[in-house]
């Protein structure tokens, strides 16, 4: 960039952050159609290039978890509390599925549903619905009522998966965005450890089961209680053309930013919103729609996002959350519950790592680093059970005394499994709504966890039968060839979006699924703001 050029920039950013008509929150408006100065802001997101005053505005660096755990506890312990019998198989499936059919009905309406009401209530509506599910369940008396229990269960996972963490990206500095959403699994998974927990705690309990599905009440309950201090969507309240609240959430959310720092940033990302809502209100939703699969952009964005979810789902890690106290039971653990809490704190712990690293080393790169460490473990599983049930036929038989040392490495397998599952793609497909525009960013949310409900739904139905079929030996060997499928997905198509704004991702899919396009507007971004730090340097010394 010449002297001059730069000369302008900065009379540019002088104008726009001291200019009496955008300064000030008296002007609570969205349409500021007197002022021009930031429609290169726009332009420069239509033709692909990172524009320096969106850089300008970030600033600078300063100085559901139990509702899918309790099911694996709770399923070795009804015994015949809900039929004469102890619950079949194929029970286990009906009473597993119920949730994630739920969810994925529930996913399929969020994000639609929150651009209408906002991100705030569509999380409060999922918590009244665990606290209902919670108690029906605990005062079931029947299979089918245990079901329909689970089911409005599922319908509130399913709303929580898809609008939580697109309410935390849109509330997140770019530099925390990753780390924010990971944080978010750490809660779930959290949740997954204390389920397991209490598992053990009421494994000898009569009736300890009811306990276990009814706590689950407790942290809906606070959730909806803290919902009340948190603030709704600065995208959405930019939206409704509420800027003075805008405003005052995102000098929170950067809350190392200068005052000028922060008024630029509202302005950048109003201009944004404006485009959004020119288009939203130009067509109709069905037209949108359809735009997911006739525009490019979208449409690569949405092959991206529900890839992930159906790899995601599709590598068989939710059998492990759901049926790993069955399993371990089945070959020889006595205290099955107590062994699941070991996958599941292994599931915490290593996604803990990834709330380190996702944003320093980026998205991409830690799904190409641990995928591979998946497919080994489900491969040392499959090796595993084929020497485990050699003399029970392959398949296994309740009561049988299997060798302790193939159980053990079973063991290992699945903690070596879920630690690489839990580093990457137990987190990064949750990135999802980073990869859509605004305005089609609820459709697109929807989808994508409608497909890894979908995912989860055919995996879970199908696992304790798929053992049976083709034995644990050929299931999980079948497993570890849908991950290495999956890994080469993301080695093909996966760009990084780390380091890049909500409204600078979408330009990555302008041609082709952008590997090369997101190195090099990640780089473009990175120059800038090495050559501001240079000036305001430069400066300080002067």
């Amino acid at each position: 960039m010449t002297d001059k050029e730069k000369s302008n920039e900065k009379e540019v950013i002088h104008d726009i952050t001291h200019d009496p008509r955008t300064s000030g929150d008296d002007n609570n408006s969205l349409s500021d159609e007197g002022d021009d100065s930031l429609k290169h802001v726009v332009r420069d997101i239509d033709s692909g290039e990172i524009n320096e005053l969106a850089v300008v505005a970030e600033g600078r660096k300063g100085r559901r978890g139990y509702d899918t755990g309790v099911i694996s506890g709770a399923l070795v312990t009804i015994g015949s509390d809900l039929s004469p019998q102890a619950l079949s198989n194929g029970q286990k499936e009906f009473i597993t599925s119920a949730t994630t059919l739920g969810a994925l009905l529930g996913g399929l309406v969020a994000g639609v549903l929150s651009d209408w009401t906002g991100r705030k209530p569509v999380l409060s509506i999922a918590d009244t619905i665990f606290i209902g599910g919670a108690i029906a369940q605990a005062v079931c008396h029947d299979v089918w009522s245990m079901i329909g229990g689970r089911f409005l269960i599922g319908v509130g996972v399913g709303l929580a998966a898809c609008i939580a963490p697109l309410y935390i990206q849109e509330l997140s500095p770019t530099r925390l965005r990753g780390r924010m959403v990971v944080l978010n699994v750490v809660m779930i998974t959290l949740g997954q450890v204390i389920a397991y927990g209490i598992g053990a705690g009421f494994f000898h309990v009569h009736g300890g089961w009811r306990w276990m599905v009814g706590l689950g009440a407790v942290p809906a309950g606070l959730q909806i209680l803290f919902l009340f201090f948190l603030p709704e969507s600065p995208r959405i309240l930019l939206r409704r053309g509420n800027k003075v609240a805008a405003h005052a959430v995102m000098t929170k959310i950067y809350a190392f930013a200068t005052p000028e720092q922060v008024d630029l940033k509202v302005k950048v990302l109003q201009a944004t919103v404006k485009k959004s809502i020119e288009i939203t209100e130009s067509t109709t939703f069905i037209e949108r729609f359809r735009s997911m699969i006739f525009i490019p952009v979208n449409r690569r964005a949405l092959i991206i996002a529900c890839g992930m979810q159906a790899f995601q789902q599709l590598c068989g890690f939710n059998t492990l959350m759901y049926y790993s106290a069955t399993l371990f039971k089945e070959i020889g653990f006595d205290q099955p519950t107590a062994v699941g809490l070991i996958i599941s704190g292994t599931n915490f712990l290593f996604t803990l790592v990834a709330l380190v690293w996702i944003d320093r080393i980026g998205r991409r790169k830690i799904m190409i680093w641990s995928a591979p460490g998946m497919v080994v473990g489900l491969v040392l599983a499959s090796i595993s059970f084929f020497y485990l049930t050699k003399k029970t036929g392959g398949n296994l038989v309740d009561g049988t005394q299997y060798s302790t040392a193939w159980s053990a490495i079973v063991l290992l397998s699945m903690i070596l499994f879920v630690a690489s599952y839990a580093t990457g793609l137990g987190n990064v497909p949750w990135q999802q709504g980073e990869l859509f525009s605004l305005e089609v960013r609820g459709i697109g949310t929807s989808l994508a966890t409608a497909t890894n409900w979908a995912g989860n739904l055919l995996i879970g139905s199908t696992y304790l039968s798929l053992m049976a079929r083709i034995t644990p030996a050929g299931a999980f060997g079948f497993y570890a060839g849908l991950c290495l499928l999956g890994w080469l997905f993301v080695l093909a198509c996966f760009p990084e979006t780390a380091g890049l704004s909500l409204e600078e991702v979408k330009m990555v899919f302008r041609n082709g699924f952008g590997i090369k396009e997101s190195r090099r507007l990640r780089r473009r971004k990175n120059e800038i703001r090495e050559r501001e730090k240079g000036e305001m340097m430069t400066n300080e010394k002067s």
